[in-house]
């Protein structure tokens, strides 16, 4: 029979149509502005989007230098590098089955028939071995579009682990900025302390001057001692704090504690403004929304690939090769044998199971729209949540600059009326404890500022942006050089 036969009957069959839905983006509700964001710097277009090395805007050379080893280093940014290739690989093997598979055998067998059948004619004896060499291909063709969508939901996959990497490359470098700044707030924090320790120690020596001159009392001896030795025991304390972070740092770097130190040095950088720009922007800035996108997507794939189940499969299998019963005749053209032939099946009964899994694969699609569009809103409240912040700490920060310079003009003014013996130095140490603690509310208010950009950077998605998904033929160039 000739084969135009069967290739004519499956160019026919091809003409099918692809089961399941097309997909289309979920729609999801955008607000034309930010509730927070009048005040804020608008983002100019694309030229002027945060890109690359979103943290250089702090003007930290410290932190751009870790930042630089945080990326090579991590361990889960390996391992989520190492997901996005396997999700590569996954799309890879989806769209092999566009081609046929080709397998190539061969086989040695010997045999002896009962004895009941009678000998083999032209044999002496009852044995008998054949050799085989044959070459067979066989082809499924994508009649309803099963390879198809599951090309899609390879890509679609590939791509949502391709943001997920950028995802987890961003909390990394945010975790590791914040952790920074804390440590640097640490820092400013015991400065403070120690520069309050020797004032109290030249306090200290007054009072017992004083109490050796017999203008005052042992209690005021007391007292300034007992000032300098809690605020000495406060220093100590956030040693604990520093360590800890210390260790963090280490951690997000891919290093173990015991080998990495930081130089102490106090935060003194205000917080640098951050363009905001509109809220849809959201959908393409952040990876976290793009990679639930793209799993929506692979999900709408999967539903084609469950109701294809519901339709005949066509299959093209060929076979050629050679077969002979001796070795000298295995090669000669008396040997070859071929075959070649269409198949079509279609599953009769199942008791249900193919309307389960396509029944599943809606399911499974309706709850990925439902995580995306939470994803959505989760986003918009973060940049909302941070926006606020900022601008009540803005406000908070004036205030405790104001109470910093009251608190000081006060100690002054005690200082001068203790010396003149006009009050006690119980008004003295109040005092100086005030002064103490708007200066340590100052800085924390400004550690706070600035950990709060780096979240609000983080809430609208770096320097990422959804253009930078790898497309379907970046997908098999990426797994090649693989």
């Amino acid at each position: 029979m000739s084969m135009r036969v069967p290739i004519a009957m499956m160019a026919a069959l091809l003409a099918g149509c692809t089961a399941g839905p097309d997909y289309l983006r979920p729609s999801v509700e955008t607000p034309g502005a930010y509730k927070e964001g009048f005040d804020w710097k608008p983002a100019q277009p694309r030229d002027d989007a945060r890109r690359g090395n979103w943290w250089a805007a702090f003007g930290d050379p410290r932190l751009d230098a870790l930042m630089a080893r945080v990326s090579i280093s991590n361990q889960t940014l390996l391992a989520a590098d190492a997901q996005f290739r396997q999700a590569v690989a996954l799309s890879e093997s989806a769209r092999a089955a566009w081609f046929p598979t080709v397998t190539a055998t061969v086989s040695e067998t010997r045999s002896r028939p009962s004895a009941t059948t009678g000998p083999i004619t032209g044999v002496a004896t009852n044995k008998r071995t054949i050799r085989s060499l044959p070459l067979s291909a066989s082809w499924e063709a994508d009649l309803w579009g099963k390879v198809r969508r599951s090309v899609e939901s390879g890509e679609a996959t590939a791509q949502a682990s391709a943001a997920d990497l950028e995802n987890a490359r961003l909390s990394i470098q945010a975790q590791l900025a914040q952790d920074y700044f804390q440590l640097r707030g640490v820092d400013a924090q015991k400065q403070l302390l120690e520069t309050a320790v020797a004032a109290y120690v030249k306090s200290l020596e007054l009072t017992s001057n004083r109490y050796a001159a017999g203008v005052v009392p042992k209690s005021d001896v007391a007292q300034a001692e007992t000032q300098l030795k809690s605020t000495q025991a406060q220093a100590v304390e956030l040693g604990v704090q520093r360590a800890l972070l210390e260790h963090a740092i280490a951690v997000l770097l891919g290093r173990p504690p015991s080998g990495s130190a930081i130089e102490p040095a106090p935060l003194a950088t205000a917080p640098p403004p951050v363009p905001v720009g509109l809220p849809a922007e959201l959908l393409e800035r952040r990876p976290d929304i793009a990679a639930a996108e793209r799993r929506v997507a692979a999900a709408n794939a999967q539903i084609g690939i469950a109701q294809s189940a519901f339709f005949p499969s066509a299959t093209l299998s060929a076979t050629y090769g050679v077969q002979s019963a001796t070795a000298a005749q295995w090669f000669t053209l008396p040997s070859r044998f071929w075959s070649v032939g269409p198949a079509l099946a279609e599953t009769v009964f199942d008791a249900g199971r193919r309307r389960a899994a396509s029944d599943q694969a809606i399911a499974a699609y309706d709850a990925s729209v439902a995580n995306y569009r939470q994803t959505v809103l989760t986003a918009f409240r973060e940049v909302e949540d941070n926006l606020a912040t900022l601008r009540i700490l803005e406000q908070e920060a004036q205030l405790q600059a104001e109470a910093v310079t009251a608190a000081q003009q006060s100690l002054e003014y005690s200082i001068n009326q203790y010396k003149a013996g006009i009050v006690t130095y119980l008004q003295v140490v109040t005092a100086q404890a005030t002064v103490l603690a708007n200066q340590r509310g100052a800085a924390d208010v400004l550690a706070r500022r600035v950990t709060a950009s780096v979240q609000l950077v983080k809430a609208l998605g770096g320097g990422w942006d959804a253009a930078d998904l790898p497309a379907a033929e970046k997908l098999t160039g990426r797994a090649a050089a693989k």
